[in-house]
């Protein structure tokens, strides 16, 4: 397999937790981040909003630190929604207390508009933002945030109310956020009330969100209705069904590694062996996984219609669509390609993602950026292996600016006469890549040409 796939798979191998009885007074720091991989960082980002669980993370954080004389520093950050009233001062509050540590403190403010619908979800995407922002000008790729055990069981509980199958892994060990910056979460397999004893006994105080009590929030109301055994029972189901996601994972990737390749861009070429592997669970996995990379899908396809394409691909050809994307299954191969419906409007070239399958770096000057199609792209030379029909077919998908004259330029990573660069990503996991997923994550990214998935911040996972 490439190397990407095979320190990815290593990386599934996902790290354990410190457990925390709910009877337990003390906390060892050692057992709770001896895991996280410090080395070659000077600073690492803890995410503190003054609540019980984040004062303690920041607290036993500098107490390993310590204890292990280690170099990195930690930086308190806090987001400010600018939701409530009291959230200004509650940051001050959390600075002065930062401060009594010795520890740096940063508050990043949410001054955006705030929308009139979907707020938790746009607030929870700008604290993500600004959490990434201040790790990244602190100088740092880790950010470490307070979730517990039993946020995990609240929230393996609240996803099975909506009837989410993959959401069954919960709450993954760390996040990839924009590729970037890892989010980790150290007390995952710690109980809240066993961090609130360990502040009640340094006769620290902490900030109680009004919030957490508001039964209108489903968060609330599930916490009010769990017990004590219901939450060690459901966090333990949730770290079983993320081995088994991770291990689902492993097997994709080899399959995706061993059977697809991409022979021109915008162009997924998989072999039709792969509908015969013994492997159906996999299969349909990869297949999923490259359906919503051509098709630029933050989710993955419907799971018993992917199935039902795999089956179908040993037998006669045949043309579909799923997930915008094009399955097109000829004698020699199956092809894969993004199609022409539902593309981006011609706009003005700025960082971003466009289209979901691609990020665009750079800038021009007054550049529009479009589909090559709209931008009057000309006929495409398709490879020796591919009919030219589909090349004709994919290269009008591909990204690209209509340069002065009106010549049209495709729009790579090398960034050409315009000075933009569109580098392919991985659609499903461009903005949120749980640690579950990195094996066929890093698989995607090999076939694609996207940036290698950054390597997860636990000791181990890089080899030594």
């Amino acid at each position: 397999l490439p190397a990407e796939v095979v320190n990815a798979a290593a990386a599934s191998s996902l790290p354990g937790h410190a457990p925390a009885g709910a009877n337990l007074a003390d906390i060892d720091p050692a057992g709770l981040f001896s895991s996280i991989d410090l080395s070659g960082r000077r600073r690492v980002a803890v995410a503190v909003s003054g609540g019980g669980d984040s004062l303690a993370l920041l607290i036993l954080f500098r107490r390993f630190l310590e204890a292990t004389h280690s170099p990195v520093e930690p930086v308190a950050v806090t987001v400010d929604h600018r939701l409530r009233p009291e959230s200004a001062d509650e940051a001050r509050q959390v600075a002065g207390i930062a401060a009594g540590l010795g520890i740096a403190h940063r508050t990043m403010a949410w001054d955006a508009a705030k929308p009139a619908a979907g707020l938790s979800a746009a607030a929870r995407e700008a604290r993500h933002l600004l959490l990434a922002q201040a790790a990244r000008e602190a100088g740092t790729d880790i950010v470490l945030t307070g979730h517990t055990l039993d946020d995990q069981a609240e929230t393996l509980a609240m996803r099975r109310a909506r009837g989410q199958g993959r959401g069954e892994a919960g709450i993954a060990p760390a996040t990839l956020f924009d590729w970037r910056c890892w989010f980790v979460r150290p007390l995952l397999g710690t109980r809240r009330a066993a961090l609130r004893r360990f502040l009640a006994g340094l006769g620290q105080a902490w900030i109680d969100d009004p919030s957490n009590a508001n039964m209108a929030s489903e968060r609330a109301r599930t916490r009010a209705a769990l017990d004590g055994p219901g939450i060690l029972r459901l966090a333990a189901e949730a770290e079983a069904a993320g081995q088994r996601r991770a291990d689902l994972g492993v097997r994709a990737a080899a399959l995706i590694a061993a059977h697809a390749r991409m022979p021109a861009p915008g162009l997924v070429r998989l072999d039709r062996r792969i509908a015969a592997e013994p492997d159906r669970a996999a299969g349909a996995y990869a297949l999923r996984i490259l359906l919503a990379c051509t098709g630029g899908r933050e989710h993955l396809p419907d799971e018993e219609r992917a199935a039902a394409l795999l089956g179908r691909m040993d037998g006669v050809n045949f043309r579909a669509t799923l997930s915008r994307s094009v399955i097109d299954v000829r004698r020699a191969a199956v092809f894969l390609l993004r199609e022409r419906r539902g593309l981006p409007e011609p706009q003005p070239a700025a960082p971003g993602l466009w289209d979901g399958r691609y990020r665009l770096e750079g800038a021009g000057a007054g550049e529009t950026v479009m589909a090559a199609g709209e931008a009057g792209a000309g006929k495409v030379e398709a490879p020796a292996d591919v009919p030219q029909s589909l090349e004709d077919a994919a290269a009008p998908a591909r990204p690209a600016v209509r340069l002065d004259g009106g010549a049209c330029a495709f729009l790579d990573t090398a960034g050409g006469h315009s000075g933009i660069r569109a580098r392919p990503v991985v659609a499903p996991w461009a903005r949120y890549l749980p640690l579950f997923d990195a094996a066929p994550a890093a698989a995607a990214a090999a076939l694609l040409g996207a940036e290698p998935v950054p390597t997860a911040p636990f000791a181990g996972h890089n080899g030594r």
